[in-house]
């Protein structure tokens, strides 16, 4: 950005130059006239080679022209402005803080630039230059933290424009696009373009048929960025150089299912995996991110994980906060609302390195619906077609077990060579773990390791073992559900105690208490026997009495509705259609401010007809617009040592966190025939809850921190919980 004297110094060089040039021009025309070029026959250039030579010069001279009276014009405005700058510099000068109590912050903020504004080049590209008057025109015109200058003229912005026709999202019927979206590069990006051409057609089917379920219902097509943040050189990228060697690959399934879901429902979408990329599509300004964004987002939705969210929150500025009720947030094993609210984590000892963002919990999307707190994204598994399904009935080898994982370091495990010696006894053991040239020693001879194996070629070997086995890592990958679903049984170590962020070292820092109880926690939970083995490795007799049933146990391929390409479809578009955090999301309560629920009208709930727990009454309003449908909606009480997500899964229901809303009050506990002697509203990730030894009664005080997740043996808690459909428990049966 010039000023004024850079810009007349500038013209005059300009105008310096074309004089020079014109000049070398006459030059070249005096010779051209004294030389013999254009006699007779011999000539070896025609005459009219040199005709266009005079139009030049007559251009250049009007050029010249041209700066030479911008640059008198440029004089002018300078003489002007000296004359009239004596005026605004002493309002420069003069400028005063202002004392305006609907800008409370504005005296701080301004005390701030006095000693920070060099900090970022973004403040002096806004117009910041050191003086009082240059920080009040950012805060009060950039930024909004002070009042505007009543001498500032404000009328030369132009009107928004009107915004444009909301577009209607239409199925697609091709991925072609999409491929190109993704872009090249790096091996992570060209495994994830693999996977979306070799589920292609199984995407093109699902996206019909539930285009079909929808029977053309209106959806507004969305502008999603999505910013895979993991993949940037700026995180370290360390997942690209172990995709050919054996690499953790669960979190590339996953964002290319991603991709695909979203591109197929018919959204407008950008890919980004770097930084640069990201800053051009969020416009960010010149520096180092203080600054806010001085254009609206172009994005309704943004998809990353949290190392984009670090990244965006570093380059957005105040933008940030304003636009954060737009992200969605990969996260695997997800964030629960006691890690997520900054203050209460850093109070009570939930702070860890990630979390503490303060965004809704069910803005966190995770890799399985271990945490109802969280909005389940999943990833999908190949479906067999009926000839395939029969195939592999007729093809199981009954004695062969192929071991999950790919790396040598899970061979390290501590007892294998107890539950091997004895797998081996009945099973012929084969490996997949990569290596360059030597065996990995850690490998037992008797494995028969095929190194690592292309995705097509593992599901061969999948579809003729009979049993899948882990060592107990990794963890919640997607491998056993492929396994399972190519007609594996998996068999899995029993964790006691449960791995959890306070006793393992895998999960110390990572947002979460959940207990972990085995290496796979929805296969054991939500499938289970005759497909899913979970056993104590420690106990051999335990162990090879499931070896000698599984191998005479028929079990049919297996895959969950939630995995498939349908069923995964059918989840992101609920979740775009019915998820709305920028007009619903509850903001932190003032200090002194009473809880909402204090002012609130009576209860819309009703005890049950065989009174064991709360349902929606009857004769309560129903909103249309909310989500889920309050119909679906149970409130029950918890054990002492149970969380809400353990409470409502005993009963064949899922928790709810956005119902909490109608469980914060006093009435409830009167409806539960809960007998309090006092009631208090507090901060606490387990309220609302009681105390029944005590009859204390604890309201919830911060909407951010209602958690299905959590248990103290002084509380039984209230729980909302809702049903689910079969096959697909992020949504309720009337979700859809």
């Amino acid at each position: 950005v010039m000023g004024a004297l850079e810009s007349r110094g500038v013209l005059r060089r300009m105008s310096d130059m074309l004089e020079m040039l014109m000049k070398k021009m006459d030059i070249l025309a005096r010779l051209e006239n004294s030389t013999d070029f254009h006699k007779g026959d011999e000539a070896r250039f025609p005459l009219d080679r040199f005709q266009p030579a005079a139009g030049l010069m007559e251009r250049i001279q009007a050029i010249a022209q041209n700066v030479s009276d911008i640059a008198i014009k440029v004089d002018q405005i300078l003489r002007n402005s000296l004359l009239n700058g004596k005026v605004v510099e002493g309002r420069r000068d003069q400028c005063e803080v202002p004392r305006d109590p609907k800008y409370p912050d504005c005296a701080g903020k301004v005390e701030w630039m006095r000693a920070r504004w060099t900090s970022d080049p973004c403040y002096a590209f806004f117009g910041v230059d050191g003086t009082e008057c240059s920080f009040l025109i950012y805060l009060s015109e950039v930024e909004w933290f002070c009042p505007p200058l009543p001498w500032r003229n404000r009328t030369v912005a132009l009107p928004s424009p009107p915004p444009l026709p909301q577009v209607q999202a239409a199925f697609r019927g091709d991925l072609t696009r999409l491929l190109e979206l993704v872009g090249t590069g790096k091996e992570s990006l060209s495994f994830m373009k693999k996977r979306i051409r070799h589920l292609a057609q199984q995407w093109l089917w699902a996206a019909r048929r539930l285009e079909q379920k929808l029977k053309g219902r209106q959806r507004d097509q969305k502008h999603i960025l999505i910013h895979i943040g993991f993949l940037t050189e700026e995180s370290g990228d360390v997942f690209s150089p172990r995709v050919l060697k054996g690499g953790p690959l669960g979190e590339m399934v996953q964002w290319a299912d991603i991709l695909a879901a979203l591109f197929l429902l018919g959204h407008s979408l950008r890919v980004t995996v770097s930084l640069k990329e990201l800053q051009s599509h969020l416009g960010v300004p010149p520096g180092r991110g203080n600054c806010p964004l001085t254009n609206p987002l172009p994005f309704d939705l943004i998809y990353t994980d949290y190392h984009g969210l670090q990244q965006m929150k570093q380059h957005m500025g105040l933008s940030f906060k304003k636009y954060r009720c737009r992200v969605r947030v990969i996260d695997t094993f997800g964030t629960e609302p006691a890690y997520n609210h900054e203050e209460y984590a850093t109070l009570r000892g939930y702070r860890t390195n990630w979390g503490y963002w303060n965004l809704q919990p069910t803005q966190f999307m995770t890799m399985f619906p271990h945490t109802p707190d969280n909005s389940f994204m999943g990833f999908v598994s190949e479906e067999l077609n009926k000839t395939e399904r029969q195939f592999i009935k007729s093809n199981k080898v009954s004695s062969m077990a192929v071991v999950y994982g790919k790396e040598a370091s899970i061979w390290k495990v501590g007892g294998k060579e107890k539950f091997l010696a004895i797998l081996n006894k009945y099973m012929e053991i084969h490996g997949t773990v990569y290596y360059e040239t030597q065996r990995p020693p850690e490998v037992p001879a008797f494995v028969k390791n095929h190194g690592l194996l292309p995705q097509h070629e593992f599901q061969q070997l999948l579809r003729k073992a009979k049993l899948f086995i882990g060592f107990g890592f990794p963890y919640e990958g997607p491998a056993p559900l492929e396994a399972i679903a190519n007609g594996c049984v998996f068999l899995q170590a029993r964790f006691n105690p449960p791995h959890s962020s306070l006793n393992h070292e895998f999960f110390r820092g990572k947002p979460t208490s959940r207990e972990v109880s085995s290496q796979h926690p929805y296969a054991e939970d939500f499938i289970g026997k005759p497909h899913v083995w979970t056993v104590d490795y420690n106990n051999s007799e335990e162990f090879e009495a499931a070896i000698k049933t599984i191998m005479r146990t028929q079990v049919d391929p297996y895959l969950p509705y939630e995995y498939t390409c349908e069923g995964m479809l059918e989840r992101i578009h609920a979740y775009i259609q019915h998820q709305d955090f920028c007009t619903t999301s509850s903001p932190p309560l003032p200090p002194k401010a009473k809880s909402p629920a204090m002012q609130s009208p009576p209860s819309p709930l009703a005890l049950s007809p065989n009174a064991t727990h709360l349902v929606w009454s009857p004769s309560a309003i129903r909103d249309p617009r909310a989500w889920p449908p309050v119909d679906s909606l149970q409130v029950w009480v918890s054990e002492t040592r149970h969380a809400c997500t353990e409470t409502c899964r005993r009963r064949g229901l899922v928790c709810e966190p956005t119902f909490f809303r109608f469980l914060n009050k006093k009435e409830v506990f009167l409806q539960l025939s809960i007998t309090c002697d006092s009631t208090e509203y507090e901060m606490n990730h387990l309220y609302p809850a009681v105390a029944e030894n005590v009859h204390e009664c604890y309201l919830q005080k911060e909407p951010l921190l209602f958690s299905c997740a959590g248990y103290n043996t002084k509380y039984r808690r209230l729980c909302p919980c809702r049903d689910y459909r079969k096959g697909q428990v992020a949504l309720c049966r009337d979700c859809l």
